[in-house]
Formats: C-alpha cells, structure tokens, sequence
C-alpha cells in the first residue's frame, strides 16, 4: 500500500512542515542556534532509516510466512478487510505501548533509550533521535505483533506510516490549543500529552508511554493528564554536555544508568 520511497518522501514533506511551524508558533523559545543544535538528531535519523531497512526484509518475511501458513489470532475468523486492518493498528500500538513502557522499566532497555530522553531541546527532529539498538527491539516487538495475530505487511506499512507521522506532530515544538488538545487526547496521543514524558522529573517520565491511541495509559494507569509548561524542564540530568553524534552513539555502553 505504501513503498519504502513513498513513505519516506510523506515523511520528509511532513518534518520540513513542521520545522516551518516551529519558527512561527514555537512552544518554547530555542536557545541555542537550531539547525547546528539538531545535528545529532539528524544523524541518528538517518541510522535509523539505514537500521530500518535492514531489518524490514525480517518484517516481510514473518508476515509473507504467516499469510502462508495462515498462522496467527486474525486467522481464526472471517473478517472484512476494514475490520484487519482496524485490529491491525490496535494491535501493532498495543505492542509498541509495551515495547516503549518496557524500555524505561528493564535497565537494558534504558540504556539504549536515554539516547532519545537525553535531548534538552525536544522538536521535530526528537522524533527519529533513536539509537539503533532501540529500533531493534522495537523492531522485535513489531514482528511478535505480526506473528501473534497474523498480520498482513500491508496492515504493518499502514501503521507505521501513521505511527511516524504522530511522532513528529507529539515531539514538534508548536504552540497547541488547550482546549483542542484536551478532546483529542480522549482518542489519541497529543503534542502536550507526549511532552510531559520528556521531563527531567522521572515520576512524569514513566507516564504516557503511547505510542498513537492514548487509551493503553489509561488502561495501564500510566497516565498523567496535567503538564505545566511554566515548570517543564526536557533531557536528563548528567547527559547535557554528551551530545554530538559519536556520544550519543556510545551511550549506551556507559555504566551509569538511572530508572
């Protein structure tokens, strides 16, 4: 339904919008010089295209053998097209929700996602500052989701165009209506909502772990309804000054690591 290119192309059309919006209805002012400021974020962006493509063929090849084999949940019933691809989506968030939530509880999973955490200056380009060793275990999540309920690819292409494109609306640095965001967040994961997990303060952190439909926190009771954009301070105590790419790349493998 939707090539690599095509994809990727809706993406960049999508982060270069949003960067425009940054400079005209900013959240919060930038500090420092911006472009040379999201250097890292754009190099992590592009290893983590080059990470994902390497490992899409894994993703194809699961969900090509489940097809066959008419292996997984979707294929016990009968189920209009519409019907796989709503139950599609739902499931493929539920284990995203569960992959992320997993990454701040395991001290593995923290080392490598206090890569993405460890930005002061939270924005578009937040949205794709991943270490590669997260994208492979959110990657393996993925590939579970497929296997367990027999999804097609075309149901995983789906989601994930819709998963990055809410990625960088929730990071984005833009100023959002109260109101506005308040009846949205009853259905899915909004700028304010996701900005809250950004914090320095680790009780907000460990809230708000989803991924496109803001229900699993409320299901999961990991979700915080308030943010005070006045006392919100981004990043991590101790990882300010270790932010070029090379560092960010070599993160993980420090000791120090808090949960």
């Amino acid at each position: 339904m939707f090539s690599e290119q095509s994809r990727l192309l809706i993406l960049i059309f999508i982060c270069a919008l949003l960067w425009s919006l940054e400079s005209f209805i900013p959240l919060n002012r930038y500090a420092n010089e911006r472009l040379r400021s999201s250097l890292p974020n754009i190099g992590l962006t592009v290893a983590l295209v080059l990470t994902n493509l390497l490992l899409s063929f894994a993703s194809a090849r699961v969900a090509s053998l489940a097809h066959d084999n008419q292996f997984g949940l979707l294929f016990l019933f009968e189920l209009a097209p519409w019907i796989v691809l709503i139950v599609g989506i739902a499931a493929l968030d539920l284990f995203a929700y569960l992959a992320h939530m997993l990454l701040h509880k395991s001290w593995l999973g923290w080392q490598f996602h206090r890569v993405h955490h460890s930005d002061g200056d939270v924005n578009v380009t937040t949205a794709f500052r991943q270490h590669p060793g997260e994208t492979v275990w959110r990657m393996f999540w993925q590939v579970l989701a497929v296997v367990v309920f027999g999804l097609p690819l075309s149901v995983v292409a789906v989601y994930l165009t819709i998963s990055a494109l809410n990625a960088q609306l929730e990071h984005a640095n833009i100023k959002v209506n109260e109101t506005l965001d308040r009846w949205l967040r009853l259905v899915v994961v909004t700028p304010n909502m996701h900005k809250v997990h950004h914090s320095r303060e680790q009780h907000q952190t460990d809230t708000n772990y989803s991924n496109i439909f803001s229900v699993w926190d409320r299901m999961f009771r990991t979700y915080t309804a308030t943010v005070d954009f006045q006392t919100l301070r981004y990043g991590l105590d101790g990882f300010d000054k270790q932010q070029t790419l090379p560092a960010l790349l070599k993160l993980p493998f420090l000791v120090k690591a808090k949960l």
